[in-house]
């Protein structure tokens, strides 16, 4: 297999991650409201060959390999209703906490360095 079959092989492969359907999850319906799952998929891969011989030997050799990744991470829903449709963004209470630290830290670093100063 060449590196153009190595790498279309791989990405069709990883590719069949990132379909609507998993960005877009089952509905759920519950009376005249309709909830949709949304995720963002994300897909990597990565492919390479060689080949060759040595000038004193009549031996050929080569090798190639690939390898890619998908995941998904939930980022909202889309909610469906007689009074229209909106999207309800997913905080990630984690990055949040961690936002709200890195905050804190700044602070505090900037409230003491002023007190210092007088």
């Amino acid at each position: 297999m060449d590196v153009a079959e190595l790498i279309h092989t791989v990405s069709d492969n990883v590719g069949l991650a990132a379909t609507a359907k998993n960005v877009y999850g089952e509905p759920i319906t519950c009376g005249d409201r309709t909830v949709i799952p949304v995720a963002k998929v994300k897909v990597a891969f990565g492919a390479g060959g060689g080949s060759g011989h040595r000038k004193d030997q009549e031996k050929e050799g080569g090798g190639g390999g690939g390898g890619g990744r998908a995941w998904a991470e939930p980022c909202g829903a889309l909610e469906i209703s007689p009074q229209g449709t909106r999207f309800i963004y997913y905080q990630d209470p984690a990055k949040l906490a961690i936002a709200a630290g890195i905050a804190a830290m700044v602070a505090f670093f900037l409230f003491n360095r002023r007190g210092s100063k007088d």
